[in-house]
């Protein structure tokens, strides 16, 4: 793999001096050497009469019952400026009328429930029920077309579907009849029954019970099912258990920094793993306050729910950091951001650029951490304690062992020991949150492991320090001229350049060289596509990366194909360019 010198940037220091309370993990070292999963679990307080351990006892029952119930636990804003509060009490009563809703309908555990909304109170709520009733919770996203609804349907054995009106009509209707499995419907905005197996949910709500008491649960029992999309082929459903709350819960103190009174945002939507694992479990599991916003993004909203909710920690994408990088504000003068105290990015690698302007410009530096759906907690970050390395995703929490490995043949594989050497990023299998398996699809996850180690898919290398940095996706990688090229590595060094806000790099075939490196260029506000800039930008790109790596193709494009969740979909701009069947494009981020 060539060494590209992206990633040449001054650490940024880090100081407390402003802070209203300490970090939780103030050395590193120390707390990794003596940290273990069994301290954690003491930490918790699984069911009452050793019940075992369930995720929505943990999130919400033991703050209801042991003083913090009046504490606010969610505050719901709506499109159109209503806001509605949820304190730790009305959560966890209505959960218990959802759960119990679900036990009338004969609903067990193990049943798969799954949700298609927008962020609406009724999915969370519903989520909390469900893992109260040890069903298990699968949210979609609301912008599925009707193919990829029947599709997760399907393959997740769907018994109970909660939806909106409009959505059942647009996009479930005319599926039910290839979905013999689901039998309930229940429709969060409709006052009255429509029919048999076709419910309200407020009313279903109304005449149950605010009392439930949890069964036993095994921590290693279903608890939450998420479908994550592969380049072709089917959506793989991706197993979580109830013990991954432990992971959950750590990485809410350890890396987000949860103090008792923070309050804290979360931008993910639940239909993508982050907006489960942090925009509901972790912070709730802390007692905090979660900010959650209905509209979709935009600019100026999201800086006046900043100040105006006067958030604490912010969790959000590089995506959207990149699109608030493109607008012409400049929040520090615009917006009271005194209260915000730190911010976390997940979804796609943080360019270099991107930390930076966020020092500038948000006077913090943003934390990136690194995790997958299959990890189902963060594994890799920044620490509000420790110095940042614009462009690596950090160190691995205390419990994880992340390595740089090479396959040595089919079924084993070399430890890289040496520092600055590009392999696969592979983690050593045990924390809580792991992934289980695919559900009906053991074989695929059987080739997830090889020589005793998880191989995520993606290469990265490791410094001397101990930091890991991102090269890019296994299947990603461009071959030309006998170099092998990580796409993220040259788009950093194309956003370096002032006139660029966002870019894509792509291999595109050719025969005698293997592949050209193609570069898809999204232009800041006060640019102009023009060739005169593409030579610049070219010749910018060669001066920093060589001849050989430089982009020998630049397209001007107003935006990059992306998923919901941030990351750039560059199989896709690669299929489009080369006039390619699409494949998956389910989890697409659209306008609608």
């Amino acid at each position: 793999m060539i060494k590209i010198n992206s990633m040449d940037w001054k650490p940024i220091k880090k100081t407390f001096d402003k802070w209203s309370v300490r970090p939780t993990l103030l050395d590193y070292t120390t707390t990794c050497a003596s940290f273990s999963w069994e301290s954690i679990l003491k930490e918790i307080d699984g069911l009452p009469d050793g019940k075992g351990i369930n995720i929505a006892h943990e999130a919400v029952v033991r703050h209801a019952m042991e003083g913090r119930g009046n504490h606010l636990a969610i505050r719901w804003l709506s499109r159109d400026g209503a806001i509605r509060d949820y304190s730790y009490h009305d959560l966890h009563s209505q959960s218990n009328q959802f759960a119990n809703v679900l036990r009338q309908l004969s609903i067990n555990r193990g049943d798969r429930v799954f949700v298609l909304s927008g962020r609406i109170p009724e999915l969370y709520i519903s989520a909390l029920g469900t893992l109260k009733n040890v069903s298990v919770f699968c949210p979609l996203f609301s912008a599925f077309g009707s193919e990829p609804i029947r599709q997760r349907l399907s393959k997740g054995d769907a018994r109970v579907l909660v939806t909106t009106q409009k959505l059942y009509k647009q996009k479930v209707a005319d599926l039910r009849k290839h979905l013999p499995l689901l039998k309930h419907i229940l429709l969060a905005d409709v006052e009255e029954d429509i029919e048999e197996g076709l419910w309200s949910l407020p009313k279903q709500m109304a005449k149950s019970s605010d009392r439930f008491s949890i069964p036993q649960t095994d921590p290693e029992d279903m608890a939450l099912l998420h479908f994550t999309s592969g380049t072709t082929g089917m959506p793989k459903g991706a197993i979580h258990v109830h013990n991954a709350v432990l992971t959950h819960y750590m990485t809410g103190k350890y890396v987000l920094d949860f103090h008792p009174d923070d309050v804290f945002w979360c931008t993910a939507d639940p239909g993508w793993v982050t907006g489960t694992s942090y925009g509901i479990i972790a912070p709730l599991t802390h007692g905090i306050t979660s900010i959650i916003d209905e509209a979709d993004f935009d600019a100026e909203r999201w800086f006046r729910i900043l100040e105006e909710q006067k958030v604490n920690i912010w969790y959000t994408a590089p995506t959207a950091l990149r699109r608030l990088m493109r607008m012409d504000i400049e929040p520090c003068r615009q917006y009271n951001l005194s209260n915000l105290r730190i911010i976390h990015s997940v979804g796609e690698p943080l360019n270099p650029e991107v930390v930076k302007w966020g020092q500038e410009t948000l006077e913090l530096p943003i934390h990136d951490n690194w995790w997958q759906t299959e990890t189902g907690g963060i594994m890799i970050a920044n620490y509000a304690s420790m110095d940042i390395r614009p462009g690596s995703m950090g160190r691995p929490l205390p419990g994880i062992e992340a390595a740089i490995v090479q396959r040595t043949n089919k079924n084993d594989i070399k430890i890289i020991e040496e520092p600055e050497v590009e392999g696969d990023l592979a983690l050593k299998p045990g924390w809580p949150s792991m992934f289980r398996g695919y559900l009906h699809d053991e074989e695929r996850h059987r080739k997830c492991f090889v020589g005793g180690w998880y191989i995520t898919g993606d290469l990265a290398k490791r410094d001397a320090d101990g930091y890991f940095w991102f090269v890019g996706r296994a299947d990603d990688i461009i071959k030309t001229s006998g170099h092998m090229v990580g796409p993220f590595e040259v788009e950093s060094v194309l956003m370096e350049h002032p006139s660029v806000a966002e870019a894509g790099v792509i291999g595109k075939p050719e025969p005698l060289i293997g592949e050209l490196v193609k570069a898809f260029v999204c232009l800041k506000p006060g640019f102009e596509p023009a060739e005169k800039l593409r030579l610049e930008i070219m010749g910018f790109a060669r001066k920093k990366l060589g001849s050989a790596v430089a982009p020998k193709q630049i397209d001007f494009v107003d935006n990059l194909p992306k998923t919901r969740s941030g990351k750039i979909m560059r199989r896709l701009l690669k299929a489009r360019e080369l006039g390619l069947p699409e494949g998956d494009i389910s989890t697409l981020e659209t306008d609608s």
